[in-house]
């Protein structure tokens, strides 16, 4: 097998007792690195503070991740201003805060006859959110029984 020290220098093709013997005296682990080559490759490190390394690098890598939330905002097409103002301004925060959020306009009742005003007003809402906060819109209204929905994303411009 073809032995490389912990530094990277070259042992050359030796046999398994002499590279056994060599990771003892040097008190390091003896791993195979390309089983499949001809000759095997196998490396001197010290295991321990390889897979501590190791552990080190995955959580930085997961420091450095981003969770992306999806908040929920309903609306009804009966809503008021104060309460609209209220709902928006809801919205304006989570997209700040780099959530998506999707936007529900629920109808009940006889509201479903009117659906055309209530889709109307749920544009108009959605296209002042679009103007005041950059957002993007990742889906458009779609009609799901008696709710229409759509998602809103912050925009990637920071």
């Amino acid at each position: 097998m073809r032995l490389i020290g912990e530094d990277g220098h070259q042992y050359g093709v030796v046999s398994s007792m002499q590279a056994m013997q060599i990771a003892d005296e040097k008190g390091l682990d003896l791993i195979e690195v390309a089983p499949n080559s001809k000759p095997p490759v196998v490396k001197l490190i010290d295991y321990g503070k390889f897979k501590y390394q190791q552990q080190k690098k995955a959580a930085e890598a997961k420091k450095k991740q981003v969770t992306i939330n999806v908040k929920e905002v309903k609306f009804r097409p009966a809503i008021d201003i104060h309460d609209l103002n209220v709902k928006l301004k809801n919205v304006y925060k989570f997209l700040g805060q780099g959530d998506k959020v999707k936007m529900l306009m629920q109808f009940r009742g006889r509201e479903m006859a009117h659906k055309d005003i209530g889709l109307g007003k749920f544009d108009e809402i959605i296209k002042q959110v679009v103007e005041e906060s950059d957002a993007v819109v990742e889906s458009p209204v779609k009609m799901m029984g008696n709710r229409a929905i759509s998602m809103l994303a912050p925009s990637k411009k920071k």
